[in-house]
Parts: structure tokens; C-alpha cells; sequence
């Protein structure tokens, strides 16, 4: 077997960088993570594996940080619409601008391959039925907008030495060891387990194009492993035509796997209306054989088993370490962060961290 790629994973101890960093590890890749350990602490279920972590802000990063790696698989961002609504001047330098810095970088210490976590919330307000990689971006929030601008700015990056891809990822969902509970199926499911109710404050027509973290690792992994000429410079909608499902429908499935759980449809007015249904038509043509193992309801029924072992309790659902946007504020109020969200004292930062590797739930 060739040998696999030295790969830098920023973002490792996030939500989804926590399943994709030991997934490529056991693929056989040679895997290291930068992260600034915002998230450290937020760990719900144990590690899935043990990786050599440089702990450090993505927007100090020296070329010394970049030397040696034949990929970076970008994750490290601020995460959803609520952190950019608090402060768009965070979200603007920490998921562009410093995105274009890293990208740099990379390509001045000679890394070949650059795979960006981006996501299908660019499209926003779709104006057509189903939304492509050459649909109109509509990004409506700071964190959408962001995810245009880094993506733009690393097209003009690209090169005959530099190839990068994005991945646009679409509404995610799954267990992981740094649980989110602000993403739609996670926190039905959740809330579904502790109390037996489900609300819905839309009138749950809007669609989301679902995928499952899992899922997200393994597509990613075949990005890295594609022939050059077919991803460079390429944008791909990550999921499948029949993971695109209606609010509604993802409350009710959810439901259908907790026993006595109730699905409440309030229907407010003032709710999240946006509404979009991807199409992945190029992934599957590029990638005829990849297939995506998750669905909603064998996600949800890992989710439910999940929380059964963990025993998940109301409280633990509504702790602020699994909603981002909480435990932010959380820090910021502690004055464990300063306010342009840098760590006020950090004894460990710049420093190599093995995290050790528990037994999986």
C-alpha cells in the first residue's frame, strides 16, 4: 500500500473535528491537529482517538506550523449564525481572514492539497427549488458570509502547486465525543430523550440538507484521495438527494425512535424560515462509488442508544459546553478569553498535546 499523506487537521477538537481527525488516523494517515482549545472541555462521550495537538490560535500561526504536511484539512472556525450575530468582527477574522492567512502559508511551505470546510448555509434564501454548486450564494448571516469570502479568496490561491477544495457541508448531525447540541437533529434528539417533547417553532416546511459527521469524515477522506484534476478548485455539496428533509419530518423521525416522545408544532412567526434542498448530483458523479452510510433514522437511533449508555439528563442537554455560542460567553464572562475571543493566560499555548484515547461509548 502507497503511503498515506501527513495531514494537518485544524479544528481537531471541535465537534466534527473530533471524529475526523481519528478517522483519518485509522485510515492510515500520518495526523496532527492545531487547535486553540476552546472546546477542550466540552466532551460529552469519550475519545475515538489519541492526537498530537499543537495548541494554538489559527491567527498566530508562523510557516514553521505549516512545514512538512502534504495536506491541511481546514475545520477551525466559529461555528454557527448565533457567535457571528454576537460579533461579526470574531467570525470575519477567525473564519476569512485568518482562513486566507492559513492558506498562504500553506502554500508558501509547499503543502499541495488544502481541503476547507465551507457549507450549504451560503445559499441561504434559495430562490430556486434545489440549489447547486453553480446556484447564487444568499448568504445571510456573518458565519454564511464568511464562508463566501474564505472560499473566494482561496480560488485565487490556486495553483499548479496548490489545490484547493471545498466542501460544503451541509446540516450535520451525529455523536461525537465534543457534542453540539445547537445543530437541529442533535438538539431534537436530545431534547426529545430528556423531557418527551419535541417543539418545533417553524411551521417545520423549511428544508435542510442533513449529513451525518461520520459521513463527513469518509468524504472528506476520498477528497484527499481523488486524483488531483478532480477536485482543484472545485466546490461539492456534501450529502445525497435523499438526505435533503423538512424540518417536520426530522422532529417526527426523531420522535419515532424515543418512546412516548411528542412531536409540538408552535409555528411562531418570527422563526427560522430559511429554506433550502441541495443538490449533490456532482459528488456522486465525481465519486460513483462513495456512499454515504448514515441516514436520519439510523442517525437518530445512534443518537437514542448513545444517550440510553451516557445517560443523558435534562441537565446535561441544556449545559452550556454543548451549545457554542454558550460556552463562549461563558468563557468571555469568566475573563477566560479577552475580547477579541485570544485566552487572557494559557501556559500550554504553542505546546504539543496528547490527548489520550478512551474506550468508545
Amino acid at each position: 500500500m502507497a503511503k498515506k499523506m501527513r495531514v494537518l487537521v485544524t479544528g481537531n477538537e471541535g465537534y466534527i473535528g473530533s471524529v475526523m481527525a481519528p478517522w483519518l488516523q485509522s485510515r492510515g494517515y500520518e495526523v496532527m491537529g492545531i487547535d486553540n482549545g476552546y472546546f477542550a472541555d466540552c466532551r460529552l462521550v469519550p475519545e475515538l482517538g489519541s492526537i498530537a495537538t499543537v495548541k494554538k490560535d489559527i491567527r498566530e500561526l508562523a510557516p514553521s506550523d505549516l512545514r512538512g504536511f502534504d495536506a491541511v484539512v481546514h475545520l477551525a472556525a466559529l461555528s454557527n449564525d448565533p457567535i457571528g450575530n454576537l460579533n461579526e468582527r470574531w467570525t470575519k477574522e477567525i473564519n476569512g481572514d485568518a482562513t486566507v492567512t492559513l492558506a498562504r502559508l500553506a502554500k508558501s511551505a509547499g503543502v499541495k492539497r488544502f481541503v476547507f470546510s465551507s457549507s450549504c448555509i451560503m445559499y441561504g434564501m434559495a430562490d430556486s427549488a434545489t440549489v447547486d454548486e453553480n446556484s447564487a450564494l444568499a448568504p445571510q448571516t456573518q458565519y454564511a458570509r464568511s464562508k463566501v469570502d474564505a472560499e473566494m479568496a482561496l480560488r485565487e490561491l490556486a495553483s499548479d502547486d496548490f489545490s484547493p477544495t471545498y466542501c460544503r457541508n451541509g446540516t450535520v448531525y451525529g455523536l461525537s465525543p465534543r457534542m453540539r447540541f445547537d445543530t437541529v437533529l442533535n438538539n431534537f434528539m436530545g431534547g426529545g430523550f430528556t423531557t418527551k417533547r419535541i417543539t418545533i417553532h417553524s411551521d417545520g416546511t423549511p428544508w435542510r440538507p442533513v449529513v451525518h459527521v461520520r459521513d463527513v469524515a469518509r468524504a472528506f477522506e476520498r477528497v484527499l484521495e481523488a486524483p488531483r484534476e478532480a477536485v482543484h478548485n472545485e466546490a461539492f455539496n456534501i450529502g445525497a438527494d435523499e438526505l435533503n428533509w423538512q424540518i417536520g419530518a426530522l422532529a417526527e423521525a426523531a420522535a419515532s425512535v424515543i418512546p412516548g416522545c411528542e412531536v409540538v408544532r408552535l409555528a411562531n412567526a418570527g422563526a427560522d424560515q430559511r429554506t433550502y434542498k441541495a443538490k449533490f448530483a456532482k459528488l456522486a458523479d465525481r465519486f460513483p462509488d462513495f456512499r454515504f452510510e448514515w441516514s436520519v433514522p439510523n442517525g437518530a437511533e445512534e443518537l437514542y442508544l448513545a444517550f440510553q449508555r451516557s445517560q443523558l439528563t435534562a441537565e446535561l442537554f441544556t449545559d452550556k459546553r454543548f451549545t457554542r455560542l454558550k460556552w463562549l460567553e461563558h468563557l468571555l464572562a469568566e475573563g477566560a478569553l479577552d475580547r477579541s475571543l485570544r485566552w487572557t493566560h494559557d501556559e500550554r499555548a504553542g505546546s504539543i498535546i496528547e490527548t489520550p484515547a478512551l474506550a468508545s461509548v
